[in-house]
Parts: C-alpha cells; structure tokens; sequence
C-alpha cells in the first residue's frame, strides 16, 4: 500500500517533506504535484522506478522522460546548453516547460532517447515541489501522471492513493493540480520546435 502524505501547498511541512525525500532515496516510486499536473517520480538512477513508470503508463523507448530540477545549476549539469538557448530558457523558468536538450554523460542511458540522445529538463513553479527538490538535493527522473488511454491526468491526491495504490510507494499531495501537462520545446537542433502545446504559453517560442 501506498504511503499517503498530505502537506500545505504554501508552507509544506519540513518533516513530512524530509519523510518524502528519505522514502524516494530508498527506491521508492512516488506521485507528487507540480505546477501542471501531478508526476510520477523517482531517482535519477533508479532503473526498477523507470521500469515501473513505463509499465503505469505503458510507454516505449522512445519517450522522453524529464529531470525535475530545482534550479539552472543543476539542469545545467545533465544537459547541453549554448548561450542563446540558455537566455531562452531562463526567461520562461520557473514555469510549466519541459525542454529537450542534448544529455551530458551524467544522465543514464536507459532515460536518452534511443536516436537523439536526448532528455527533458524542467524547473517548476511550486512551492511543494521545489521544497521536495531541496531536501533531495538532486533532481527527481520524472513522467506525467497520466493513464494509458485517457485524455486527461489524475487531478486529486486521494484518487490516485485509492487507484494506484498497489504501484506507487507514495503520494503527496498538497491540493489539487491542473489538468494540463508541461508546454514541451525541443531546442536539440539549437532551433525552438514546439512539441506539445500545454500549461505554458508558446507565444515566447513561435
């Protein structure tokens, strides 16, 4: 059964938020929300979590999972960035962005995509997960919640304890999220591709 954690969405509780981080650092799979919707998460090279994620949300190889990251220095450590995309970047972060990028050797294989050697990198605009990202200290390798077959991602912390229960090791939950994925940009050619129009506005990127 899933550990089920509910803290304030302004002023999320330390301890709980440290219980969080401990279960993730054990191996642990977890649901936590962001600033678009609520994800799938585990450590970077946590390859039973990343089998795990694929199986929830039956994906292929080909998908790209994204690096929740707390800030530029430590996107910057796991993706390839020149000065342009970097400006490019920074003016729409924190925010409700994915960007793919080429990986740096410090991301493990099984998260590239096979042909482009790429990864997704985000910094979010919320308060519980920036503070789940502090006290972990390095990203969380993550997926949107979002269900083989369905339209829409789970919106409520209870309904995800009570229907993946027996999959994930954890949910935290501080309210409801939205029901709109990450806005994905593609900056792997140095040139800006949207990929999927979502929660952040393209209008910067067109």
């Amino acid at each position: 059964m899933a550990k089920y954690f509910d803290v304030h969405p302004v002023n999320p509780q330390r301890r709980t938020i440290g219980n969080v981080a401990d279960i993730v650092r054990s191996g642990a799979l977890v649901a936590y929300p962001t600033d678009s919707c609520f994800a799938l998460g585990c450590q970077l090279g946590n390859r039973d979590g990343i089998d795990r994620i694929r199986s929830i949300r039956n994906l292929d190889d080909r998908h790209h999972f994204t690096l929740v990251c707390q800030n530029f220095a430590q996107l910057g450590q796991f993706v390839h960035v020149d000065n342009r995309v970097f400006r490019a970047i920074k003016a729409a972060t924190p925010g409700s962005y994915t960007f793919i990028l080429p990986a740096t050797t410090e991301v493990p294989r099984q998260l590239l995509h096979p042909k482009k050697k790429t990864v997704g990198v985000r910094i979010p605009d919320h308060v519980v997960t920036q503070a789940l990202l502090a006290e972990l200290g390095e990203p969380l390798l993550s997926s949107t919640l979002l269900m083989p077959g369905e339209d829409e991602p789970m919106t409520h912390g209870w309904e995800i304890k009570e229907r993946l229960d027996h999959v994930v090791d954890a949910v935290l939950d501080s309210g409801d999220c939205g029901t709109e994925p990450t806005t994905v940009i593609d900056f792997s050619s140095g040139e800006a591709e949207i990929v999927r129009r979502g929660a952040g506005d393209t209008a910067r990127f067109e």
